[in-house]
């Protein structure tokens, strides 16, 4: 006889390693994202406060750099071609952990988050087609709403302070990873409109000499950085968008573990360097990139012209339709069941946090009206606007479950036996059910004694003792 088939559980639960690494990952992403916000609502009042507009613009537009190098950028510029490098550098290398020791290395599981990640580009690009369409608008933006912001989703998180389950964190990490791919794709294949083939041909022989160096095992901060930078010019001047020398060698760093090794040297770098990233590189883009113009006009512009309200719906409806829709296909075509603790109303709310697009939104809305500063302000608002009406939908779907989310959370990492691993992950050890046997048996004798010693102070307060009624008066 075979043994019954068990049903995959689609969101269950992560192992224990996959666990400490999302928790450790979104702990640095919820501390950007906080910082992001507060850049991001910076750059809105610099941008917007009488006497402090001008000096925004002067700001944004100093231009620094050599100039022999083609590198006489304005500062908005580094922002969003250098800063944006370091961050997609840790895209990337989060991509290549998840390809080789993460979900997407089991192809049943990485099913999901691919196909939900998919969706969730497809449908918003779609809505952005058919809007502008119907109203006589540009095109040039379709790929703007593509784009899921992590680092914002996970702010939001933080501000509402909803404990979501790991399965779910780990579902919108992986989402937003794979998202980051395809947007890098787009911006490569998309974006690039002339090619310098001697930049180009020197940024992949750089790209080799550091692929090599890794697997001589070369180690030095001081040989790899200067190597970058030089990549990294290189592929600025190829006319290929900069930030893809950053995500390709991400890519190359080995992300599996070695005998005697702790961690993998891209783990180890990952460490090092996203909070450089998350705290300080993305931060500053988003204060050279969110400082738009809003007033009550502006405002109403977003709804009623075309590409605007393309980004709109698309972050706010298509995201959030592409990634259920994505969910809910894959798990029936796959005859994954949804996990018993949660239900698809759990999902609904993750696609709709995915519909904050900020980041890579705000870089490729640059990219597609470039040399339109108008509608180029326009779109970033529309982003920003999207991204809010998203947030706010995603915060009352939300708190309506986020005290059974609490109680999950609290289970998930219940650790009675005091190992430093939460007792789910110890379940079908024997050793640990000895554990809190024996922290149980401690405590029983210690109300035992506790209990004889109030029963002996109560004795003792009785007139004459026990068993003495015949010592009374008469």
């Amino acid at each position: 006889m075979t043994a019954p088939h068990t049903p995959r559980k689609a969101f269950g639960r992560l192992s224990l390693p996959e666990r400490n690494y999302v928790a450790e990952a979104l702990r640095t992403e919820t501390v950007g994202g906080v910082l992001l916000l507060i850049a991001a609502i910076a750059a809105l009042a610099w941008a917007n406060i009488p006497a402090l507009g001008d000096s925004y613009e002067s700001v944004s537009h100093f231009h620094f750099g050599p100039e022999a190098l083609g590198l006489d950028l304005s500062v908005a510029h580094w922002a969003a071609d250098g800063l944006l490098a370091i961050f997609f550098f840790v895209a990337g290398i989060e991509l290549k952990r998840e390809l080789v020791a993460g979900d997407l290395k089991d192809p049943k599981a990485a099913a999901l988050p691919v196909v939900a990640a998919l969706c969730g580009m497809a449908v918003p690009a779609l809505v952005y087609t058919l809007t502008t369409t119907a109203g006589g608008g540009s095109l040039a933006g379709w790929a703007v709403p593509t784009a899921t912001d992590i680092a914002f989703a996970l702010a939001v998180l933080a501000v509402i302070g909803t404990s979501l389950p790991s399965a779910l964190r780990a579902f919108l990490l992986t989402l937003a990873v794979v998202d980051d791919l395809f947007a890098i794709l787009i911006i490569a294949v998309f974006f690039t409109d002339s090619l310098n083939f001697a930049a180009l041909g020197g940024a992949v022989v750089g790209l080799a000499v550091f692929w090599l160096l890794l697997r001589k095992g070369v180690r030095g901060w001081y040989v790899y950085v200067p190597l970058g930078l030089v990549i990294w010019a290189l592929m600025y001047n190829s006319g290929v968008h900069a930030t893809i020398a950053g995500v390709a060698m991400g890519l190359m760093l080995r992300c599996h573990t070695r005998e005697g090794e702790r961690h993998s040297p891209g783990q180890h770098i990952e460490h090092l360097v996203r909070p450089l990233s998350a705290g300080l590189a993305v931060p500053l883009f988003a204060l050279f990139s969110a400082g738009v113009s809003i007033s009550g006009g502006a405002l109403a512009d977003v709804f009623t012209k075309p590409e605007t309200l393309g980004v709109v719906l698309g972050l706010v409806v298509g995201k959030t339709l592409g990634i259920f829709c994505g969910t809910w296909l894959t798990a029936r075509f796959t005859r994954a069941s949804l996990s018993d603790d949660l239900e698809w109303a759990d999902v609904l709310a993750v696609a709709t946090l995915a519909g904050i697009g900020f980041t890579v939104s705000l870089l490729i809305g640059e990219l597609a009206f470039e040399g339109d500063a108008a509608l180029t302000d326009e779109v970033k608002a529309a982003v920003l606007t999207g991204s809010l009406v998203a947030a706010l939908m995603a915060t009352v779907l939300l708190k309506v479950r986020n005290a059974k989310y609490r109680r999950l959370t609290e289970a998930e990492e219940r650790d009675e036996d005091l190992s430093g691993v939460p007792d789910i992950y110890e379940e079908d050890d024997p050793a640990y059910h000895l554990r809190v046997a024996a922290i149980y048996e401690k405590k029983a004798a210690e109300h035992r004694r506790i209990a004889e010693e109030m029963e002996s102070a109560r004795l003792a307060e009785v007139p004459g003792g026990a068993g003495d009624e015949g010592d009374g008066p008469a």
